[in-house]
């Protein structure tokens, strides 16, 4: 069953939308909290995005670009701001497809299949982890927040991707070489030090200062 997010404002349209959808045999979820997007985009994994432009917070093209940003899932823009210049920006910020508000049911179910039909050719969904608006994509070992992405090595990735994993929780040092390493073998202490300083110095070129926090004589954790 193909799973589809609607990012709507208006309740009426939304939930008008749910109701047409699920009775196509989609599994639907409509976003409530728009100041985090993303939480529901990563937990859901949805094969495809309707999404308007007009949002609290922040508007549909902030959220195109930071869901390209990890992943290829279909987006479809619905909006009553159809000029062209908007259709235009739309694609060009990596939309698959634009529908004018009104629209008629019949023509977005019949766009939706289309797209589906065209993106599933492809293979596998977007893996991630998402926490604090941090979104670390397990497929390209990148790591993105504020519409900012860096590319990390293969030992900032393990470090990273385990700490993520237990957010809120103290990660020991031996657990992180284990990992670092894959080996119960004696690996030197300061490798793992300089590793996560190198990694924290990453952090701040996309703005994360003092995202890893230090239990002194314990290990590392994120909050």
């Amino acid at each position: 069953m193909y799973k589809i997010l609607i990012v709507e404002d208006d309740p009426t349209i939304s939930k008008a939308l749910q109701t047409l959808l699920e009775n196509w045999d989609y599994e639907v979820l409509c976003c409530k909290n728009f100041k985090d997007i993303m939480s529901d985009f990563i937990s859901f994994e949805p094969h495809l995005v309707l999404l308007d432009i007009s949002l609290p917070y922040y508007n549909g093209y902030h959220w195109c670009a930071t869901i390209r940003a990890v992943s290829k899932v279909p987006i479809l823009f619905i909006s009553s701001a159809s000029d062209n210049l908007n259709i235009v920006m739309a694609m060009n910020m990596g939309a698959d497809d634009f529908i004018s508000k009104p629209f008629d049911f019949t023509v977005l179910v019949a766009k939706i299949q289309a797209v589906l039909r065209r993106a599933y050719s492809f293979t596998g969904q977007t893996r991630a982890i998402e926490h604090t608006g941090v979104i670390l994509n397990l497929n390209d070992t990148t790591v993105s927040y504020k519409d900012q992405k860096i590319e990390l090595t293969k030992n900032d990735f393990r470090i990273l991707q385990m700490l993520m994993e237990n957010a809120g929780k103290v990660v020991s040092r031996n657990d992180l070489m284990t990992r670092l390493w894959e080996s119960d073998e004696f690996v030197d202490d300061n490798t793992l030090t300089v590793n996560v300083t190198r990694l924290r110095k990453k952090l701040e070129e996309i703005e994360l200062y003092d995202w890893i926090g230090t239990k002194k004589g314990m290990g590392y954790w994120i909050e």
